[in-house]
């Protein structure tokens, strides 16, 4: 069943990059760029955004629709995000480009949606880490093999605009199957429900109950993932600029660097699921974390001395950057859940922290483009690397020795 339910949540969310990763490749050389204030924006950075701002609208949006959605309706409603986001796809082709922004804007909120679906399906078992894991791997790996894939229908004559649209044809199968895989799961038994705590869907109230008991906590965790996820974002957005300055010019380069770092994350997710004390276990997920942020500087001060190259850079900042950001994907917060015995679902905590993150991630890359425009996107990387070791090592400590202070509810419901 884990076997089963790893290949379902890996393939469905994998597919899902299809739809969203591969604009990112697209150099947007023939659009002038946008003056705003005393700069101006890149037009590669105006379409990111436009994608990126859909995406974090969603995580707004699914703090309460995610954590309220019935599971029987979760099939229907992952059906439904990737056929909006696709044909958005389809609009993003045809549209003049001045309305393509707006093409990725529709694109992009249906698509912030399916994680908070995926996870549901996830949430609250004893095998949660090992299915989150899978999942997580999935979109490690997805980013740079949607990216590769779209690249290579580029060099085989597909048009440039047209190229995320048939990408997308091609995941939408096995994306539909997979989401049909997930519906089959069986609910988590009585025995997650004793061990993980009971997970239930959220109301407002549940929601609002959630954020009073567990604020000072929440604050330095959500200040700490803002940074994390524009820094991640900004990676992920950039990588094949990143390349082109270091001069790697190999798209092969995206497999290399990222296929370590899924397994390496996969491997060590694992290792938390043997951990069966919830509080162990939560305090151990915080330490992977903060190893995650002391690997970012450790490599950049490597790299910056030229004791290790381009490519192995790339490849630890990203190691760097996934063993601290993935466990807020779930694992994070089920743990919490389960050790504070708080009755609701791991997808709103999940979903509230996305939000702030996503925002983050927005304003970084406006204030690169506005406010930083004389550096090169290398030697920015470099200093948001530095900025963001230094920043949220502390706060996981904060939020660490707080959460591990709570006691267990004996009774709390939504």
């Amino acid at each position: 069943m884990v076997l089963y339910g790893s290949f379902a949540a890996f393939g469905a969310y994998f597919c899902m990059y299809a739809f969203r990763r591969p604009v990112a490749v697209l150099t947007y050389s023939e659009i002038p760029g946008f003056r705003l204030l005393n700069g101006t924006l890149e037009p590669k950075t105006l379409f990111l955004l436009s994608q990126l701002f859909g995406y974090c609208l969603a995580k707004y949006l699914g703090t309460g629709i995610c954590s309220e959605t019935p599971r029987n309706r979760l099939g229907l409603h992952l059906t439904a995000s990737i056929l909006i986001a696709w044909l958005a796809l389809l609009l993003f082709a045809i549209l003049p480009p001045s309305l393509k922004p707006v093409a990725l804007l529709l694109n992009g909120i249906p698509l912030g949606m399916v994680w908070g679906f995926v996870i549901r399906y996830l949430e609250g078992r004893t095998t949660s880490e090992i299915l989150v894991a899978a999942l997580s791997a999935s979109f490690i790996l997805a980013s740079g093999e949607t990216k590769r894939i779209g690249l290579t229908l580029i060099e085989n004559g597909v048009a440039d605009y047209w190229m995320p649209f048939v990408t997308g044809l091609i995941f939408l199968p096995p994306f539909l199957i997979c989401v049909h895989l997930l519906s089959l799961l069986p609910k988590p038994n009585a025995e997650d429900e004793i061990l993980r705590s009971p997970r239930n869907t959220m109301n407002r109230e549940s929601r609002h109950a959630f954020v009073r008991r567990f604020l000072p906590g929440l604050i330095p965790l959500i200040l700490s993932y803002v940074f994390l996820t524009a820094y991640r974002d900004y990676r992920d957005n950039y990588q094949a600029d990143l390349f082109l300055e270091l001069g790697v010019a190999d798209p092969a380069a995206f497999s290399r660097t990222e296929r370590p770092v899924a397994f390496i994350v996969l491997l060590i997710l694992g290792i938390l699921f043997l951990i069966k004390n919830n509080r162990v276990a939560l305090r151990s997920t915080y330490l992977v974390m903060i190893s995650g942020l002391a690997l970012l500087a450790g490599a950049t001060v490597l790299f910056d001395r030229r004791i290790i190259g381009p490519e192995l850079w790339m490849t630890c900042t990203g190691l760097g950057t996934y063993l601290a950001y993935v466990p807020f994907g779930a694992v994070l917060f089920d743990r919490t859940l389960a050790a504070t015995r708080f009755a609701g679902t791991a997808v709103f905590a999940i979903y509230l922290a996305d939000a702030f993150g996503y925002t983050g991630s927005f304003g970084i890359q406006l204030y690169k483009d506005l406010f930083d425009s004389s550096a090169d996107r290398v030697q920015f990387f470099r200093s948001i690397t530095y900025a963001l070791a230094a920043s949220g090592i502390p706060m996981f400590l904060i939020a660490m020795i707080y959460f591990l202070k709570q006691k267990p509810a004996e009774t709390t419901t939504s």
